[in-house]
């Protein structure tokens, strides 16, 4: 359902506090949420994706491949510069649970050293590819001090989830838990006004994801 603009601005009011100066401010976070988008970075979704999260004042993390990283370093420092918080996802996103230690270290350390690189600042957080772990994989995510970030709420736009379902899925999360989404899908693009409004609605903030924890925490 559509809202009026009448109605929109009366939501706005309401979330707002008026200080002694007069301008409004947004009322306090009850709770903070990591929204998370990988596969990155690309010429030709990651501008549009920074633009939709700072124009409706939302903060992600994005977990990068290296060889992305390593093709469009400009995009990773407009990454950092837009305020992101930047992740490891793997090299070549493979399975990584089929592959050796030997391998998964390749992965791991090639990732590393492409996004700092690219100006992204070495990375303390890792997704593995498909949300697949093992102990060789946790081995050597510890060797690099990485802390491992799966998710609580899956999106399915990678799955073609519409619009609404990815703002339904949002829409589902509580304090300290993180969705997945990916940069690429066009649904999941559309969906971000939206995703700020239900966030907004419920107190909650979009926040960084803890290296202590991997849970949602007030940016540091």
């Amino acid at each position: 359902m559509r809202m009026t603009r009448m109605a929109i601005a009366a939501v706005v009011a309401a979330s707002a506090v008026v200080t002694g100066t007069g301008f409004a401010q947004a009322a306090p976070c009850s709770g903070y949420v990591g929204l998370t988008f990988d596969d990155g970075p690309s010429n030709d979704h990651t501008p549009a994706l920074l633009n939709a999260l700072k124009q409706n004042g939302l903060r992600a993390t994005v977990f990068n491949e290296g060889q992305y990283a390593a093709a469009y370093p400009a995009q990773v420092r407009a990454e950092a510069a837009a305020g992101m918080w930047i992740g490891n996802h793997s090299y070549t996103h493979p399975h990584l649970v089929q592959e050796s230690q030997a391998q998964v270290d390749s992965e791991i350390s090639r990732t590393q050293q492409a996004i700092a690189a690219a100006g992204g600042g070495t990375p303390r957080l890792f997704r593995p590819p498909y949300g697949e772990t093992n102990a060789t994989v946790q081995s050597v995510e510890a060797k690099y001090g990485l802390t491992q970030v799966i998710w609580d709420v899956d999106s399915q736009d990678w799955n073609g989830a519409s619009t609404d379902a990815i703002v339904q899925a949002n829409a589902r999360l509580t304090n300290g838990q993180v969705i997945l989404m990916h940069e690429w899908p066009a649904n999941t693009l559309a969906a971000i006004p939206r995703i700020a409004q239900t966030l907004a609605g419920k107190g909650l903030c979009a926040g960084m994801i803890s290296p202590q924890t991997g849970r949602a925490v007030a940016p540091g």
